[in-house]
């Protein structure tokens, strides 16, 4: 047998090899990485990339494409261009003058000289992806023959890894016309607005009850939800010190008293003490009123429901023994059947909602029943909420009977009809405009 026949043997058997190896890849990374290195023995470039949708999946030599790598840019930007000349779709050499000035200069500067296309197609002839092969010498008619080949075997393989149609490089110019405009008309579709609020159901027309004095919470005789009627007592304070300063003040007044009543006594004999008499009057009623505010005091130490309804508030050992100040909030008394919606509404959430504006509770207890509500207020200065976020507070009545007071859940406020496309950047044009100032 002479040379010329067993080198054709050689790389015949190279050629049969890499369409074996291919096919005998798991999974596709490993096919990626045997694409752009095992065919470097046979062809002997000095570049490989394989591009899938028009991205850099896999290098020659490198285990990990960096996206932002400036060689996966001037390939990338170079299989776009061709892409756009109409130029994908056929295997063969690359010539320069295809390409931008830009784009040649990275070439240059970056890649070989002889640079191969090798492109990827579907059972509908249209391509997908493609090998872009690069070295110094030019190719020959036999290899480039043996790569178009190749390329139908790597095409394959490629298919037959993937799990759904990859995405194609190119659609027809008239499907992605009527696809814009498909997408601009559904763009100008209204739809309702409406935006997700956190939400609690608070009692309506409740009656506060605040801390009638400074002192320490001792006892709370009620639970939480507990019915109550006028009159029943809801808790006590720690009375120690308050029994302590009535009694003190009552004995001070004994003693005004009697220095008073024995300064009368020696009126008659003595000037002196006669001219005293209106001072200690004084400071007697001065005493009886001290007496009487400690009384006061003491008897506050008690407080009592002014109203029949139930006692809302979170707990009672929160409270117990812990010391309040004059007008501090301790509890609410509520009747269970007139109840209202709070709405906490983010600041970068807020809608323009009209008085009456539908509401949709979604309980967190019973997320699949709908209770219907109208707004009926909302704030113009937004506030901090006890989650620390900035929000507006709005209030809804219910449409028909309300859920028990104190149940928490999401509330679906909806807007005016605005146009799809609105609905959709809303949020974006926001941060856009917060950004850039536009």
């Amino acid at each position: 047998m002479n040379a010329p026949a067993a080198q054709a043997e050689q790389i015949f058997a190279q050629f049969l090899l890499l369409e074996r190896q291919a096919r005998a890849a798991a999974d596709s990374g490993q096919l990626a990485y045997a694409l752009v290195n095992d065919g470097q023995a046979l062809f002997g470039f000095r570049h490989a990339a394989l591009l899938i949708a028009g991205r850099v999946r896999a290098l020659s030599g490198v285990s990990q494409v960096e996206p932002n790598a400036p060689f996966v840019a001037f390939v990338e930007r170079a299989a776009a261009q061709l892409l756009a000349q109409g130029r994908q779709a056929d295997a063969g050499v690359v010539v320069p003058s295809w390409l931008d000035a830009q784009t040649q200069a990275d070439w240059r500067e970056l890649s070989a000289a002889e640079a191969f296309w090798l492109p990827f197609k579907d059972r509908r002839d249209e391509v997908f992806g493609g090998l872009w092969l690069a070295r110094e010498r030019a190719w020959s008619p036999a290899e480039q023959a043996l790569l178009a080949q190749l390329g139908d075997t790597y095409a394959h393989a490629w298919l037959a890894l993937q799990p759904r149609q990859p995405w194609r490089l190119r659609w027809p110019r008239r499907r992605l016309l009527a696809l814009g405009a498909a997408l601009s008309l559904g763009l100008l579709l209204p739809v309702r607005q409406s935006v997700l609020a956190p939400a609690e159901v608070v009692p309506l027309g409740g009656r506060v009850v605040a801390a009638p004095l400074d002192g320490v919470v001792g006892e709370f005789l009620v639970k939480p939800n507990q019915p109550v009627r006028a009159g029943d007592l809801l808790l006590r304070f720690d009375d120690t010190t308050l029994r302590a300063q009535a009694d003190v003040a009552e004995r001070a007044l004994g003693v005004a008293e009697a220095e008073l009543k024995a300064n009368a006594q020696r009126a008659f004999a003595d000037a002196e003490s006669s001219a005293r008499l209106d001072l200690l009057a004084a400071r007697v009623e001065q005493k009886r009123a001290e007496r009487d505010y400690a009384r006061d005091l003491l008897a506050r130490s008690e407080l009592r429901a002014e109203r029949d309804g139930i006692a809302v508030f979170a707990d009672a050992e929160r409270w117990t023994g812990k010391p309040v100040q004059t007008g501090e909030r301790l509890l609410e008394l509520a009747d269970p059947a007139q109840a209202e919606l709070r709405i906490e509404l983010p600041v970068g959430d807020a809608i323009d909602l009209a008085p009456g504006a539908e509401v949709a509770l979604f309980l967190d207890s019973d997320p699949l029943h709908r209770h219907e509500a109208r707004l009926e207020r909302q704030a113009y200065e937004a506030e901090t909420s006890a989650a620390g976020q900035l929000a507006y507070r709005l209030d809804a009545s219910f449409a028909a009977a309300a859920p028990r007071i104190g149940l928490r859940g999401t509330a679906k406020l909806y807007g005016e009809r605005v146009p799809l496309g609105l609905f959709l950047l809303r949020r974006p044009l926001a941060a856009l405009r917060q950004s850039v100032g536009l």
